[in-house]
């Protein structure tokens, strides 16, 4: 893999990179580079985890730091638009020390919080926007926030963004900036809601395509388990309970909950991530699964496309999804930037025929196991290793719907203008003093979020 110092990037984001022991290019980084450090509009489709934040920020940093220009109140230079909270939080921290070391400074702009902070930093003036399209069309129209200076604008994750609804809003924002202005577009899909955007919004663009949405099932070992309903539980809370770092899914936030509960109350440290919490609580929730307090990450679908963790060993998904689009997703969660990971769906009787279909749509080659009740061989080849019942952890209450209605959030749907961003992120845990767990590495996947390993590049594309 090609060297970043080879692609003519400024000094301080070579010597960024290299002090925290990021050298090589992954594949869409070094297919795009080229082209975006020379002004044209790109089109790069990949999946989650191959590398799409480094991809754009980089060019994005080169340009601004290659034409410096004084701060003007409420008017950034380049936008950033990502569909869920937790990825735009993901980006700013890939951002931060590449700003650091050229003198930008940036502002991330999403619903759940207070907005007079937000506010306050556009009108001090600031570099760059990383922004959920919702509450940032919120100061656009209070005219807090002005997007006619704009120079670059970045699209990632469009496919989410066009499963979200959010396209109306991205559409006003876009028609915002200026005509002339470079323009890229990352995407794991390119279905027909991206397509609209890069026919109406981008000029000749250079299409790269490195990584399919199904490229990542090779990486990975499947498996189906047909379980009753009285051994599906046992099951779900042995595999939660080996070493390695899991995330499972759930269908409902109620469903997230009550399985983080019954989780917890088996011994094996869970937390929930769904729309029901307040963005405090989820932040509280990922902090503690980062950190390892939490042994198991219990989310729904819309929190799918915004985790980014690292050495993820397991992904189980406790009730099927519905598409085979959601079923990638979540899976993607696992066998990030290289590693191998393993998926495993619990299937009941009347699900057979549709995760039959699901499985095969998805180009799914799974491993199907039957078994009523007991423990099964097969578990441990799912995921060897002695099983650790560390104790349960106390859980963040979902905020009610009177919190809700007080709280500002531009990012939850409205009827008149279409829904608005959410959806979760995270990394991995580190096993819990004393026990038995395999935490997996720390920090030891590539490219682009909150924290770099030597000769490694972060997850949070």
């Amino acid at each position: 893999m090609p060297l970043f110092s080879e692609f003519g990037l400024p000094t301080a984001v070579v010597n960024t990179l290299t002090a925290a022991g990021i050298e090589e290019a992954f594949p869409i980084q070094a297919a795009t580079l080229p082209d975006s450090l020379a002004g044209r509009d790109v089109l790069g489709r990949g999946r989650t985890g191959s590398g799409k934040t480094y991809a754009f920020l980089l060019p994005l940093v080169a340009r601004l730091a290659a034409n410096p220009a004084p701060r003007k109140a409420g008017k950034p230079r380049a936008l950033i638009l990502a569909p869920t909270r937790e990825l735009v939080t993901q980006i700013e921290a890939s951002l931060a020390p590449l700003a650091a070391a050229t003198g930008l400074n940036s502002v991330i702009v999403f619903g759940g919080v207070g907005a007079q902070p937000q506010i306050d930093k556009l009108r001090r003036g600031v570099d760059i926007v990383i922004a959920c399209p919702g509450r940032l069309e919120d100061h656009v129209q209070s005219r807090h926030a002005d997007l006619s200076a704009i120079e670059i604008t970045i699209l990632d994750e469009a496919d989410h963004m066009a499963d979200l609804g959010f396209l109306p809003p991205v559409k006003r924002l876009m028609d915002r900036t200026p005509k002339n202005g470079q323009r890229m577009l990352f995407s794991a899909t390119l279905d027909g809601g991206v397509d609209v955007l890069v026919k109406r919004y981008l000029h000749n663009p250079i299409v790269h395509s490195v990584d399919s949405e199904q490229s990542p099932v090779s990486a990975m070992v499947h498996h189906v388990l047909h379980v009753d309903n009285a051994s599906r539980f046992d099951v779900l809370t042995d595999l939660a309970a080996s070493p390695g770092r899991t995330i499972v899914f759930a269908r409902t936030k109620y469903g997230a909950k009550g399985l983080a509960r019954k989780l917890n109350s088996a011994g094996v440290p869970a937390v929930e991530l769904h729309g029901n919490l307040s963005q405090n609580a989820r932040t509280r929730n990922l902090a503690a699964f980062s950190d390892g307090t939490a042994a198991v990450m219990v989310a729904t679908d819309i929190a799918a496309r915004g985790i980014h963790v690292d050495d993820v060993n397991l992904v189980v998904h406790a009730d099927p999804p519905v598409e085979h689009k959601a079923y990638l997703h979540r899976s993607g969660r696992t066998a990030r930037a290289g590693a191998d990971g393993t998926v495993v769906t619990l299937m009941l009787d009347d699900q057979v025929s549709d995760v039959r279909s699901l499985t095969r749509k998805a180009g799914v080659n799974a491993t199907v196991t039957k078994f009523r009740g007991g423990t099964h061989p097969v578990l441990q080849e799912i995921a060897p290793g002695e099983r650790s019942f560390t104790g349960g952890i106390a859980l963040t209450a979902p905020e009610t719907d009177e919190q809700r209605n007080m709280q500002p959030s531009s990012d939850r749907p409205r009827r008149s203008r279409g829904p608005r961003g959410g959806g979760g992120s995270g990394r991995g845990r580190a096993p819990a003093a004393g026990s038995s767990r395999g935490g997996g590495r720390q920090g030891g996947s590539r490219h682009g979020g909150g924290h770099q390993s030597a000769g490694r590049q972060a997850s949070g594309r």
